[in-house]
């Protein structure tokens, strides 16, 4: 399939790694389906995408974090060849898993897991008959140990890396490849939005940059790898829970994050 008649479609695309896996794909000549809560932005990243580059840009305004959304997205754009998908919209939340508000928790359940689920297995049908398709799945370093006072999180990251790896395998000898994409602490909007008041949560140290981080996740997909973690130190991170116990493991994490709130107050 051309490129030039070959729709890549990207959730969470008008800010941080979203918008840079949509760059990307628009400097190699893929036709854009954007999508995002915010309108405002989306509309701007619209505009920049298609008069930096001769490629057709649709931008969908669309919460995806609530029941069936996947469903009413897919009927929006059934209609166009999708050869690459990133399931990268999501959010984080900070706190006590026992004193977070449920509606916001439920919102993070349905947009990492269900909503991504549903949407690879909407898209993914068409691929498989195609027999040509890429899927990225933004998890992320999270994904490798528990994580105290980010708990819900953490926990959804594992999930997604678990199915995708999984359905990685059923996919072999189909054409279609699937990537778990890893990254730790981004440079990105994220880190503004871990909280409903945006002042929880950031992270303090090795934190990327979201260009070099989305470049590194965006080759490994084309090269169809199973999963992908840019940076050594995110690597020997990603390994640590191999050579600890479980509960240290998450003790360490622990601290980590009581640092964060510390920092974040004072």
């Amino acid at each position: 399939m051309e490129k030039s008649k070959s729709f890549a479609l990207v959730t969470g695309a008008a800010s941080g790694l979203g918008f840079e896996f949509a760059q990307l794909l628009a400097e190699d000549g893929y036709d854009l389906i954007l999508v995002d809560v915010n309108e405002e932005q989306l509309l701007d990243t619209k505009k920049q995408l298609s008069d930096n580059n001769q490629i057709t840009v649709i931008s969908i305004s669309q919460d995806l974090s609530y029941q069936n959304s996947a469903q009413d997205l897919y009927d929006k754009i059934q209609s166009y060849p999708i050869s690459i998908l990133i399931n990268n919209a999501g959010f984080g939340m900070f706190g006590s898993f026992h004193e977070n508000e449920w509606e916001r928790e439920l919102s993070m359940l349905n947009l990492h897991i269900v909503t991504l689920t549903h949407l690879t297995k909407l898209v993914l049908n068409d691929m498989v008959s195609r027999n040509h398709g890429k899927i990225l799945n933004v998890s992320s370093l999270a994904a490798f140990q528990p994580g105290p006072l980010m708990a819900l999180y953490y926990a959804t990251k594992s999930y997604v890396l678990s199915f995708s790896e999984a359905i990685a395998n059923e996919l072999k000898d189909t054409g279609v490849t699937v990537t778990a994409f890893c990254p730790g602490p981004t440079k990105t909007l994220f880190q503004e939005t871990v909280s409903a008041s945006n002042k929880e949560g950031k992270i303090a140290f090795n934190m990327g940059c979201p260009k070099e981080v989305t470049l590194y996740g965006y080759k490994a997909m084309l090269k169809g790898k199973t999963y992908a973690i840019p940076g050594k130190f995110n690597k020997f991170l990603a390994l640590l829970p191999r050579f600890l116990s479980r509960n240290a493991s998450t003790k360490i994490v622990r601290k980590i994050q009581e640092k964060n709130r510390i920092n974040e107050m004072s």
